[in-house]
């Protein structure tokens, strides 16, 4: 019941302002309602660019725009008020916002395809120098080892983990840059996860990328649950007082743990489950179409 009246409390925008001295400044939000608005004309510029050239629904799908659409959408949601602002004074409000960043925006993002997309929205001889830079050895060696299953698992496991120890966290919640600096790590480890999960066809790929999910949600359980079943606060910089919204910190704690722990864990379950019925429905179509 408490943790409805949160949420009703997240959509009421009754939340105005961080509690804390350092709180993200009116120009740090201008420049990401700039990067925001920016990313999305780039993709809708671009479709109209490719599909001038290819064709409606011809070189990138309503499929991926509707993708792209929703992970822009979840993103901007959970990086403006109410639910950002929120993050400062509950430690489950903070959760979810990780959350929605590393699970629900980054899969769409990377569904949506927008490295191609935004590619079309530029000048044609600016398109042909970014492929001519992005296909030279180095870059495309840099990019082949960050996309690696096992590479990409590493660093989007690092980045929750390091980010979850008391200091690293205390000092997001305290310090601006250090804030921006978190998200960033969040959101880019879990796009480099997911397209390195979600662009393997290989049957040996494939099974990778079911592994690196399945692991995934082990171990990002094992930290919700720490943090359920935790007998002390691990962030007191939240304050040990009761909170506004009926919430005691420790509650709020593990409000929290339980946010990554059952809806995180589900999420990469499925998309697990997903690839392997994927893999299946292949193979057996294959084996229909292979002669006697």
């Amino acid at each position: 019941m408490r943790f409805v009246l949160v949420v009703a409390a997240l959509c009421a925008g009754r939340a105005q302002a961080h509690t804390l001295e350092n709180v993200r400044s009116s120009g740090l939000e201008l420049w990401l309602a700039c990067l925001l608005l920016t990313a999305a004309g780039l993709y809708a510029w671009g479709v109209h660019r490719l599909w001038q050239a290819a064709g409606p629904n011809h070189g990138v799908t309503l499929y991926r725009i509707a993708a792209f659409a929703g992970g822009w959408t979840v993103l901007t949601l959970a990086l403006a008020p109410p639910l950002d602002p929120m993050g400062a004074e509950l430690f489950s409000a903070h959760m979810l916002q990780h959350e929605l960043l590393m699970l629900v925006a980054a899969p769409l993002l990377v569904a949506g395809s927008p490295l191609a997309v935004w590619a079309w929205a530029m000048p044609p001889r600016w398109r042909r120098s970014i492929a001519c830079i992005t296909h030279s050895r180095g870059i495309a060696a840099i990019w082949a080892t960050l996309t690696a299953p096992l590479a990409a698992w590493i660093l989007h496991a690092a980045a929750i983990w390091l980010w979850h120890l008391p200091g690293l966290f205390t000092a997001a919640l305290e310090h601006e840059g250090v804030h921006v600096l978190q998200h960033f790590s969040f959101l880019f480890s879990a796009l480099l996860f997911w397209w390195a999960a979600t662009r393997r066809t290989s049957s040996a790929g494939t099974a990778a990328s079911v592994f690196y999910l399945f692991t995934t949600m082990v171990h990002t359980g094992a930290l919700g649950a720490l943090l359920v079943f935790a007998p002390t606060l691990w962030y007191p910089v939240y304050g040990t007082a009761p909170l506004e919204w009926g919430l005691q910190p420790l509650e709020d704690q593990q409000l929290g743990g339980l946010i990554m722990w059952i809806p995180g864990g589900l999420v990469y379950a499925g998309a697990a489950i997903a690839l392997m019925a994927r893999w299946l429905q292949t193979h057996a179509r294959s084996g229909l179409h292979r002669p006697a």
